[in-house]
């Protein structure tokens, strides 16, 4: 696990939009809070490197771009261990960049053999509004 380097006492804002909450730590969107969960934003930097990750083809990518879950015939690969409701980022199969934050409906033994069906529900996607409330603060 990749670690963040933050000076000490580092500066804390807490920014309330639309619902969710983002904690920018060091002037860094790092941490969301929606419905009572935290996770990372898509601008979390170094931090996304620490999270297993599913990538999809491109086909998925519009898709997982416009809210829709994850479904297992999208799925190219899995890297790193999940446990079902753990957190895990999508990335797209040219690009391998975070697309998605998602939450996995399965531990990844189960979810490496599903052929079908929603594997992860997706939580925070390129474009959404939490990604345009980060952008729009700067």
């Amino acid at each position: 696990m990749s670690s963040l380097a933050l000076p000490l006492n580092p500066p804390i804002e807490l920014v309330q939009t639309n619902g969710e909450e983002i904690l920018y730590i060091s002037k860094l969107p790092i941490f969301a809070k929606s419905k009572n969960r935290f996770f990372p934003t898509l601008s979390s930097g170094n931090l996304l490197s620490s999270f297993p990750r599913a990538t999809v083809n491109m086909g998925a990518v519009p898709h997982v771009c416009n809210g829709a879950d994850i479904m297992a015939p999208g799925i190219v690969d899995f890297g790193g261990p999940f446990q079902q409701g753990g957190i895990v980022l999508i990335s797209d199969e040219r690009h391998h960049k975070p697309i998605a934050v998602t939450i996995a409906l399965y531990d990844k033994a189960e979810a490496m053999k599903l052929k079908h069906g929603k594997i992860f529900r997706n939580i925070h996607y390129v474009g959404d509004q939490l990604w345009s409330a980060i952008k729009q603060i700067g």
